[in-house]
Formats: structure tokens, sequence, C-alpha cells
């Protein structure tokens, strides 16, 4: 499915598209729905700090740069989930104490394992993947939401993971060639494509339609 949704301003480097109907599916439980998004961000902010030490050795002058965007990443993904979650308590919700994210746990499938750089890219990379998905999926919320207050949460988020998705590419070429880059890049939205589409539905930021 790679036609682009009209709700989408920008065409992203996805390989598939969420198909018509999936926001307003999701919208069904909103408190399910912000808790998955809760948990997404608090393991986002987990995933930048776990990479700030992870800088390319090989280029010493980059590593200011690297720690300082991965901070900036970490507090935006700490400040997306205090907001997430004054969303939830304005909904009397509570934010579910387990979570599971099969998503992220199949794009793991995709990774290098004991090979540097490879490992390094390849969760570079995975970042990326993510906070692209999760841009599309912000756009086709805040479109579809009556409520105004998740419209300009959604619509505010959808620039911020923009960002990342950037930001995690610019990170993986300090690694390697960007030639490189752009033939695993290629390989992973490849598999993210496939792995997306089967995903169960259900309120979730990166579920599916049956």
């Amino acid at each position: 499915m790679k036609t682009k949704p009209e709700d989408i301003p920008e065409l992203l480097p996805l390989r598939c598209y969420t198909p018509a109907g999936w926001a307003e599916h999701a919208l069904l439980d909103v408190p399910a729905l912000l808790s998955d998004h809760a948990h997404l961000e608090k393991k986002a902010t987990t995933n930048a700090l776990g990479l700030l030490h992870r800088w390319p050795e090989h280029l010493p002058e980059r590593c200011s740069y690297w720690t300082q965007v991965l901070s900036e990443i970490a507090k935006d993904e700490i400040l997306h989930l205090n907001i997430v979650l004054q969303h939830l308590d304005r909904m009397g919700a509570v934010f579910s104490r387990s979570h599971e994210n099969s998503y992220a746990g199949d794009l793991r499938s995709l990774e290098r394992h004991g090979s540097h750089p490879d490992d390094l890219i390849d969760r570079l990379l995975i970042c990326s993947l993510i906070e692209a998905r999760s841009c599309e999926r912000f756009c086709l919320l805040a479109h579809a939401t009556s409520d105004v207050a998740l419209r300009k949460l959604y619509s505010g988020l959808w620039s911020s993971e923009h960002s990342h998705y950037r930001i995690f590419l610019e990170l993986a070429a300090f690694v390697c060639s960007e030639e490189e880059v752009r033939q695993r890049w290629s390989e992973m939205l490849d598999g993210e494509a496939e792995i997306i589409q089967n995903q169960e539905p259900g309120s979730r930021i990166h579920s599916w339609l049956s």
C-alpha cells in the first residue's frame, strides 16, 4: 500500500502507508491509546540515552554533536511523556504498569548483532523507522480526532518526530558511508513495511487494521 493519504503533508520514506480507517479504529479506546503512547515515549527516552555513549570513536570531533543531539532527543521524549501522562490524567485514566510492543520487538529482529559497527547502524536506523512511522500515525490521529486537546497534542508531536527520524539517519551516516546507510535503510524500510502490516488491530500507535 504505497498511496499516501491526503492527511500526510509531506511524503515520508515509508514503503507502505496506513490504511484509511486506522485512526478512527485506534481512537475507539483513547485511554488505551494514550497509555500505549506514554510507554513508547518512555522507551524512546531510554533508547536515546542508551545511544549517548556510542559515538563513533574514529570521529572524535563528532562526539560533542552526537551527545548533544541525543540528549536533546531524550529531553524531547521525556517532555512528550509528561504531556501524554497529563492527557491520561485529564481523562481519569491510569498509566498501565505493563506494556508489550510487538512492533518494536519485530523491528529488533532486523538488527544485526555482534558485529560493530553494523549493530550500531541498525540500532540507529530502527530508531529512525519508529520515529517515521510514529510521525505518520500522529498526523492521522490529529486529523481524525474530534477532541481539540488531542488534536493539538498530535499536531504538535508530528514535527518533532519528523525531526527525530532525520537526525537518526544523519547519525548513522557518521558511523559508515552514506552509500552503506542508503542500502541498509532501503532493506530495513522493506522489512518495516512487512512488519507493520502484520501487527494486530487495536488502540495502539503501531497497530494495524484486520
